[in-house]
């Protein structure tokens, strides 16, 4: 079991410690996985060290070459890839394969941007005195990423740090290793020198702390939680890390009354449960103006029905397991506490006999419910009425959270409005994806610290220098 990569090797866990990988949806075992230590990641840190000196120097046009190279050897076994991502993390087929090609599209972006890393000349000190600034890779970094886009999450950071010149250490999630793995695969399949990327699972708690006292590792992207994103940021100061966070949201959803409500329920429904819901940036509050808020029900109640619980593979596509059983009895506590605050509660039968299966909910709640406070993570719908912008703004706004929020008009005036006034890194209207390899994905607030993707994702990676000549 060589589940380890480091150094351009395959190694089994120092300790040889083993991982039962469960399948969500049946609760069996898929297979046992190597699973790293803090001894694994030591040696895994020297490999980066060293292949961090050389690799800071080399060419633009050489780190393009090999960032292509891996872009495609994603897209070469994308089938395969795919398969076993929908094995472990139950989502269906079409979800898994499309984000196995979002991250050869990091790839392919940075091989492009990393051509990019331009400097500036100031010269304000007339012929006797000139600066310049220039970008330099910040050294080790450590990437820590979550089960729910177990390619994606670790794509964008990993290619753009790779772009930048610096040397990886990749701790995937457990409940995810053989996305991880088969992303080393492609990796390891390119021309990429021993050292810059290294993949270590293992104990998530104890290989995150080293990630965090380690001197070596001067950067650290973690996507996952609040809670655990706060504790990093706690744990930064003491070696004075930069971070990178990707953490929860809460997003809202303003619908207009110039809008359908045929037509929005349904694309609201696709969207909500888009990889069963668990999704950082997924829609989860609902705000329906009044005048067309009964009819919205009424459509999205006809459109629930027809959602099917199920095992996905290559050729059937259902609403999956959520990944875990801690997730699958924290939505249901959600939900249950809901229903004893007098929410009214809409939901499909549940015929599925072993697998973390929720079945899709609509819950009909109030600005004062409890339920609208915290991220859900799964299959559930929270649906409110308004009556005016401010109103809807201030409900919006009330969450400790600001990565994502959608706006459903047609009218320019009330655009420039919600756009002006929500407090969110990135707002979509009239569409469910403001995000894209190429733009920069940020979130405000208890949401996140500095950005992922695009142009803006590569410089996180960076340190800028000044250098100021004189004449004299």
């Amino acid at each position: 079991m060589n589940h380890l990569y480091i150094n351009k090797e395959w190694r089994k866990a120092i300790k040889g410690n083993t991982w039962p990988l469960i399948n969500p949806a049946d609760e069996s075992v898929i297979t046992e996985l190597s699973f790293g230590d803090v001894v694994d990641f030591k040696v895994a840190e020297k490999s980066a060290e060293n292949a961090f000196k050389s690799w800071k120097k080399e060419s633009a046009n050489k780190k393009s070459v090999i960032l292509k190279q891996i872009a495609q050897n994603i897209l070469n076994h994308l089938k395969d890839f795919a398969l076993d991502t929908v094995k472990e993390a139950g989502k269906p087929f079409i979800e898994a394969e499309g984000e196995w090609k979002v991250a050869a599209s990091f790839f392919d972006y940075y091989s492009e941007e990393v051509k990019r890393n331009y400097g500036k000349i100031i010269n304000l000190g007339g012929e006797e005195k000139y600066s310049h600034i220039i970008y330099q890779p910040i050294g080790v970094v450590g990437v820590i990423t979550s089960w729910n886009f177990p390619a994606y999450n670790p794509a964008r950071a990993v290619s753009a740090a790779i772009a930048a010149g610096c040397s990886v250490i990749l701790k995937g999630s457990a409940y995810t290793q053989l996305t991880s793995i088969n992303f080393a695969k492609a990796i390891d399949e390119s021309n990429l020198p021993a050292g810059v990327f290294n993949l270590v699972n293992g104990d998530a708690t104890k290989i995150g702390n080293a990630i965090m006292e380690s001197k070596i590792v001067r950067k650290v992207s973690f996507t996952g939680s609040t809670a655990v994103g706060k504790i990093l940021m706690e744990q930064s100061h003491i070696t004075n890390k930069k971070l990178s966070l990707e953490l929860g949201g809460n997003a809202p959803v303003i619908i207009e009354k110039d809008q359908n409500p045929e037509s929005i329920a349904k694309r609201s429904l696709t969207a909500k449960l888009r990889n069963c819901g668990q999704v950082c940036v997924a829609p989860q509050r609902f705000y329906v103006h009044k005048e067309i808020y009964n009819e919205f029900i009424t459509q999205i109640l006809n459109q629930l029905q027809k959602i099917n619980l199920g095992i996905n593979d290559e050729k059937n596509s259902f609403l999956g397991p959520l990944m875990n059983k801690n997730q699958f009895s924290t939505v249901n506590t959600i939900i249950n506490n809901a229903k004893n605050e007098g929410c009214k509660i809409h939901t499909i039968e549940n015929k599925m006999a072993k697998g973390f299966f929720v079945s899709p909910t609509i819950i009909e709640a109030t600005q004062k419910n409890i339920c609208i406070k915290d991220e859900i993570f799964g299959p559930v719908m929270i649906v409110i009425p308004f009556e005016t912008k401010e109103e809807v703004v201030d409900w919006a706004n009330d969450t400790e959270y600001g990565l994502a929020a959608y706006l459903f008009t047609n009218k320019l005036d009330l655009v420039k409005y919600y756009t002006e006034n929500l407090e969110f890194g990135m707002i979509g209207v009239n569409e469910w994806a403001a995000h894209g390899t190429h733009l920069p994905f940020a979130g405000w607030k208890a949401s996140g610290v500095g950005v992922e993707s695009g142009a803006e994702g590569m410089r996180e990676y960076l340190e800028l220098k000044l250098i100021t000549y004189s004449a004299k």
